[in-house]
């Protein structure tokens, strides 16, 4: 009875590292780097990692994981594989896109003929 006591709680502390060790380590898309949303995700490589950075430079931080499908190369498949692995914070506004150039209105006619 000793023994199989021994067994079962070898088997749980087994398990319970075992689980522990394979947690998916997580990454802020608004923030990670290139190199580390190539390590952390899944199906992600450097090229779709870097897709991601570039994107959200020229359209502003993500507001949820399902954004990532406007990146060239990331559907919903991908964002699936990774949703427990994705994190969304510290969203800030989008780049502010510059207003063109005001130019002097012309006077009128009659302003110029006094």
């Amino acid at each position: 009875m000793n023994k199989l006591f021994a067994l079962v709680k070898t088997f749980a502390l087994t398990a319970l590292l075992a689980t522990s060790a394979f947690a998916a380590e997580k990454v802020n898309i608004n923030t990670a780097d290139a190199a580390t949303l190539d390590r952390v995700l899944i199906g992600v490589g450097p090229s779709k990692a870097e897709a991601i950075v570039v994107y959200r430079k020229q359209n502003g931080a993500f507001r949820t994981a399902d954004q990532l499908t406007g990146v060239k190369g990331i559907g919903l498949a991908t964002i699936e594989k990774n949703r427990d692995r994705i994190v969304v914070g510290g969203v800030v506004a989008a780049p502010a896109k510059a207003a063109p150039a005001k130019t002097a209105a012309a006077k009128p006619a009659a302003a110029k003929a006094r």
